[in-house]
């Protein structure tokens, strides 16, 4: 199942959106600039000036892996599953929670 980014880095121009997206579906092995331009349906132009400013701004690491360069969002940028017993909660147990019953 595809997580994607947290929220609050959703309001950024889409197509760092779509990227940090892309990322985080990969976010284990990363990938290229040639695997992201694959998938993100933009011009290497945009992806390389949204990957530059991703990098700036602390969201994306990039490393040298032999002849290959490899492209992961930052941990702080994945977005979590909820825990199984957050997701099983009906209403009335979160009322009841919030409320000491």
């Amino acid at each position: 199942m595809a997580m994607g980014a947290k929220p609050e880095y959703r309001d950024r121009p889409t197509v760092e959106v779509d990227i940090l997206d892309a990322l985080v579906d990969r976010a284990d092995e990363g990938m290229t600039v040639l695997e992201l331009r694959a998938v993100v349906d933009r011009d290497i132009d945009q992806i390389e000036t949204a990957l530059s400013t991703l990098k700036s701004d602390n969201l994306i690491s990039v490393d040298k892996q032999g002849e290959t360069i490899r492209i992961q969002p930052a941990d702080h940028v994945i977005a979590t599953d909820p825990t199984p017993d957050e997701e099983d909660q009906t209403l009335v147990d979160v009322l009841r929670d919030r409320l000491g019953l």
